[in-house]
This record gives structure tokens, C-alpha cells and sequence, in this order.
């Protein structure tokens, strides 16, 4: 694991979180981030909706659509086939 691809996220109640950064997935004119939790994770990915603030400063935005989650992922998955084993 490259240590440039860690970010740090604080949750709602200002606990960091540490999650290996995957992939930047482009889809209907937004980007996603699909990530890895370091810690107690089951393997899930979580994705986050981009949005950048200004030109240093990003956002990740919870994505509560399904069909657009379930798209994103679809997407990594065939961009990524060669590098991860997916069920």
C-alpha cells in the first residue's frame, strides 16, 4: 500500500477514519471516489460523490442513490478487473 494513497476523513462525530484511495470514476458529469477503510473493514468499498470547494479545497459527499452507487461500482469493477478479484 502506497502511503500517498491514504486519506483521512472525519466522520460526524470528528473520529478520523483512514481509507486506502482506489479509484476516481467519472459518471454523468460528477467524479466518485471509490475507497478501502483501513480499519474494520469486511472488504466493502465505500464510494463518495467529489466536490471540489475551490481549487485546494475538496468535499466527499455521502451517496444515497443506489442506482448510481451500484453504477460506480460497476464501473471500478471493469476498469479494475486486472488488479482485484471481485465475487
Amino acid at each position: 500500500m502506497n502511503e500517498e494513497n491514504i486519506i483521512t476523513l472525519n466522520d460526524e462525530d470528528g473520529n478520523e477514519i483512514k481509507f486506502e484511495f482506489l479509484d476516481l470514476i467519472s459518471y454523468r458529469q460528477k467524479d466518485y471516489v471509490v475507497m478501502l477503510p483501513l480499519e474494520d473493514s469486511d472488504g466493502q468499498v465505500v464510494i463518495l460523490q467529489l466536490e471540489e470547494v475551490d481549487d485546494e479545497t475538496e468535499s466527499y459527499i455521502g451517496v444515497e442513490n443506489e442506482f448510481v452507487l451500484e453504477t460506480v461500482f460497476s464501473l471500478f469493477k471493469e476498469r479494475n478487473k486486472d488488479f482485484y478479484e471481485f465475487e
